[in-house]
């Protein structure tokens, strides 16, 4: 776009700005001179000349009147009227004026651009200080999650190690007890034959010497070839027999009843010995704990 172009596209959107700057060109115009006498006649061109001096000086209102100024209400008051004497070239200073305010929005627009442009690259540089914050943030994940990850299988691998541990213990005791129990088993078993033995020889003996006593007490009779006062005599010897085997029995029973009277007599006086010598150390000890507290 050049610059007739957008001088024409501006003039187009702000209709009323040439009324404006004419207003305004108004009031700044100065109020007209008097006329000085005849006699001075190069003086007038001087005058006609300082107009354009005059025309030259409105630049430095017009870069004023660009900043916003407050609008405030005022009476309608009745535009100035233009001297008929001096003419004013507006032409010339609508001219300068959007040539100022083209080159002020230049300055502006490039402004904005530099801005857009800083802008845009500070939100490049967002962008990729995010996507490389969010990176670090993946690989910091990454790496926490295989940390993780191993050291549960490290724990994995302990408790697996623990229990085939506790699991071979566990066997190793059984395998001892089983052991200890087969032996002690072998080994209750052989006394136990043995004591079978014992019994069986004990008791085969003593059957033995009741088999000797009864046969050494089991006289034969022989009394086929007696006669009659034989046989009487064998009877009264049989029963004299008898009666000396029942006293014989009787006073083996006397005899036991008085060792079982003796055993008991025996363990009552041992109870109570030795429940006399308690209540003596009872005595002892309380003496000796008054004896402590006193102290």
């Amino acid at each position: 776009m050049d610059f007739s172009e957008f001088s024409s596209i501006y003039l187009s959107t702000n209709p009323n700005y040439v009324h404006s700057v004419e207003e305004e060109i108004i009031d700044e115009v100065p109020p007209p001179e008097v006329e000085a006498p005849s006699q001075e006649i190069e003086e007038p061109e001087a005058e006609v000349e300082e107009p354009e001096a005059e025309e030259e000086e409105p630049e430095p209102e017009v870069e004023d009147e660009m900043k916003p100024k407050p609008k405030m209400f005022m009476q309608n008051i009745a535009a100035p009227k233009i001297p008929e004497g001096d003419k004013v070239d507006f032409d010339d200073i609508h001219r300068k004026r959007l040539e100022k305010d083209l080159s002020e929005l230049q300055s502006l627009i490039e402004a904005h651009f530099i801005q857009r442009k800083k802008d845009e690259e500070e939100l490049i540089a967002l962008v990729n200080r995010i996507e490389k914050r969010r990176a670090e943030r993946a690989e910091q994940q990454r790496i926490r999650t295989e940390k993780e990850r191993e050291r549960q299988a490290r724990l994995a691998e302990e408790k697996e190690r623990r229990e085939q541990e506790e699991q071979r213990k566990k066997h190793d005791e059984d395998a001892k007890k089983k052991k200890a129990l087969t032996n002690m088993t072998h080994q209750y078993g052989g006394i136990q034959q043995k004591m079978e033995g014992r019994k069986g020889a004990k008791k085969q003996t003593e059957r033995e010497k009741k088999r000797k006593i009864l046969a050494e007490r089991r006289k034969p009779l022989n009394i086929d070839h007696l006669s009659e006062d034989k046989l009487k005599e064998k009877a009264s010897e049989l029963w004299q027999w008898m009666m000396e085997l029942e006293s014989e029995k009787f006073d083996l029973s006397e005899k036991l009843k008085r060792q079982k009277y003796d055993c008991q007599r025996s363990w009552q006086g041992q109870d109570g010995r030795q429940a006399e010598v308690n209540t003596q150390l009872s005595e002892v000890l309380q003496e000796t704990r008054r004896l402590n507290l006193c102290h």
